[in-house]
């Protein structure tokens, strides 16, 4: 009686789970077929074994998995012709992004089986020939992106089919003719400019500004017959908010009344003074540590917004092999910004994309070298691959901009933890994460002068370029800048307190002197307190960390190095003073005297394995460091105490 019950269930179970794993097979071998048919710059996590929802980049399924409804890979480099009876075997596809790639050859014809068509975004490719005559009969395309291709021959009037468009961008490619009357009510945003259409604009298009016809013959019988004039060629849009955007300003001469010119002085004051109270309002909301959100360059109205400017065909985003973001230039346009901080080398923004994936890009300033160097340094830097180096995900070269795009790391620089959020709500951070900074910053650093046939060298070591990974160690960042930018820098533009004595004299950052650096931060670790510090109310006399941590130790007080939070922490003081050897032996200031990041990372690691046993230890071993004049053995003599003052 039991068993066929207990078969139904059996039955339900299987039903359910083979439905909880369904994989939309033939979607996937469309793509992968697509995939198998196309030239392809960078390589894209695909794995044919595994499943599509949830882990392709790029490539989003129905909530219940059964198809595949989204694929955006913009600029992730495909070149040629897409492959026929690939994509348009997803006929449940709503969204397809094949924008700022190399794609050619005609409009792919075979599209028209994507009867679930919603958003088409093919710009910036290399598509050619006419557009078909008979266009595909979406029914729910919405926006059609065809921008700042070579499309050419007339528009089709086969468009007015496509009743709910609401935003169509056909700019800057070569169509020609006149403009077919295709304005029905949905349509919101229209961008025609800088083709070779002649003749005059259609009544049911009128609306739109004319902006959207410039750069063609067109007359605009409305306006008395005017000519739209061409405008003058696109330029780039401007990078990440990176980018003031520059207003051109048209002088014009007339004769104003008393009355105009009164006006004038009116309104001028008025403006000076609201200008004012903008300003004290921004001076008073930074000065409480607020950092402000502010959108990027608008671009459109639609998800995916049509652009108004022209990239040069090799100024785009290069990312590097095993990166699983999708986006491009466009998207970081759009992306909202926050500034995270101002560095020697350039600002670092927080930009929250699209899709929610965040990311720092840096915009670097005074770059001293040319594109082709440049790269060159940018590959070297994006081989590093190592859990203790914020790797470099994409870069972006052009004569007025130089960006560069790391992961973005949640939890805060070694800096904030250490110097921020102060005040009674400060959390403290305690020894357990300060040697793990150590010891993941140091591997980071040694797994740099490893590269390059050991001749790499970071050049800009300091805590706000040290961040917590996933697994709470250090994690080195800014790797690159420093070579592309020192040679134009003098050495007074560093970071002060980490810099190593020869660096004033040679202007040249090496290996030697990012074990220096790197010293300077184990005193941060250790002390609690900033490499550089200003005494008095005038700021008249300025403190070296590393000088002060010297004198303290000639003295034999070395108890009084330590931060005060440490103290809260019973049986560390064994290793804390180990670790205090560590940093001096690296701050010395003759650089052949400094031990090699391999070796450093030997003795820090020491440390800890050392102090595994430490809440075995008795209060008379420790007792010698707990108050009172201690030296530091093996730290006290000449070699360590000499030439204080350098930092």
């Amino acid at each position: 009686m039991e068993s066929p019950i207990i078969s139904a269930i059996l039955l339900l179970l299987l039903a359910l789970l083979s439905r909880g794993i369904a994989d939309p097979a033939e979607d996937k071998q469309a793509l992968l077929d697509f995939l198998g048919g196309i030239r392809l710059r960078r390589r894209l996590n695909w794995d044919s074994n595994g499943p599509v929802c949830g882990r392709w980049t790029g490539v989003i399924c129905s909530s219940d998995k059964s198809r595949i409804v989204t694929v955006r890979l913009p600029a992730v480099g495909f070149n040629g012709r897409i492959p026929p009876n690939t994509i348009s075997r997803l006929s449940a596809l709503q969204t397809l992004s094949l924008r700022s790639n190399g794609l050619t050859g005609p409009f792919p014809s075979d599209f028209a089986n994507l009867t679930s068509l919603a958003n088409l975004y093919l710009q910036f490719n290399r598509f050619t020939g006419p557009l078909p005559s008979d266009l595909p009969v979406w029914t729910n395309l919405t926006v059609l992106d065809l921008s700042f291709n070579a499309f050419n021959e007339s528009i089709p009037s086969s468009l007015s089919n496509l009743t709910h468009l609401s935003a169509l961008n056909l700019s800057n490619n070569s169509f020609s003719g006149k403009v077919p009357d295709f304005g029905h009510p949905n349509l919101q945003l229209l961008n025609l400019s800088n083709n070779n259409l002649v003749g005059e604009i259609p009544n049911s298009l009128r609306r739109f500004p004319n902006s959207s016809f410039r750069g063609n013959s067109l007359v605009n019988s409305s306006f008395f017959d005017i000519p739209i004039s061409p405008s003058p060629p696109p330029l780039p849009p401007s990078l990440p908010p990176i980018l003031s955007p520059v207003q051109s300003l048209t002088k014009t001469h007339h004769r104003w009344s008393e009355a105009a010119l009164l006006g004038i002085i009116v309104g001028g004051c008025a403006l000076v003074f609201a200008v004012i109270a903008v300003f004290l309002l921004l001076c008073c909301s930074r000065g409480k540590g607020g950092n402000v959100r502010k959108p990027l360059k608008k671009l459109g109205s639609s998800p995916e917004k049509p652009s108004v400017g022209k990239l040069e065909e090799n100024n785009r985003l290069v990312f590097f092999d095993g990166c699983n973001f999708v986006f491009d230039l466009e998207d970081l346009l759009r992306a909202s910004a926050e500034v995270l901080g101002k560095g020697t080398f350039g600002t670092a923004y927080k930009a929250v994309l699209e899709d929610g994936a965040t990311v720092v890009v840096k915009r670097l300033k005074e770059v001293g070298v040319g594109r082709r160097e440049f790269e060159q340094q940018m590959e070297v830097v994006g081989r590093v691959r190592h859990e203790n180096v914020v790797e470099l995900r994409a870069y972006y070269y052009s004569k007025d901009e130089k960006l560069m795009v790391c992961d973005y790391y949640r939890l805060g620089s070694v800096s904030s933890m250490l110097h921020g959020r102060r005040g009674e709500n400060k959390t403290p951070v305690d020894w357990e994460t300060r040697v793990r900074v150590a010891i993941g910053a140091a591997k980071g650093v040694a797994r740099i002068h490893m590269e390059s046939n050991g001749r790499l060298v970071h050049g800009n070591i300091k805590s706000s370029n040290i961040f917590l990974n996933p697994a709470g160690y250090g994690c080195i960042s800014d790797l690159g800048p420093a070579t592309i930018i020192h040679q134009s820098l003098p050495p007074m533009s560093r970071p002060a307190g980490y810099r190593a004595p020869e660096v004033f004299d040679t202007r040249k950052a090496t290996q030697a002197s990012d074990v220096y650096s790197f010293g300077v931060v184990l005193l941060e670790l250790l002390t609690g307190k900033s490499p550089v510090q200003v005494i008095g109310g005038r700021g008249d006399e300025v403190v070296h960390l590393v000088r002060w941590v010297r004198s303290v130790v000639r003295e034999e007080w070395t108890a009084e190095v330590f931060d005060l939070v440490l103290m809260r922490y019973p049986n560390i003081e064994e290793e804390m003073v180990e670790m205090l050897q560590i940093a001096l032996a690296c701050v010395t200031r003759a650089p052949e005297q400094r031990p090699r990041m391999e070796e450093v990372v030997r003795m820090v690691e020491d440390i800890r394995r050392g102090g595994t046993d430490s809440g075995n230890r008795t209060s008379s071993d420790t007792e010698s460091v707990g108050v009172g004049p201690t030296p530091v053995q093996g730290v006290s003599g000449s070699n360590h105490l000499e030439g204080s003052s350098s930092s």
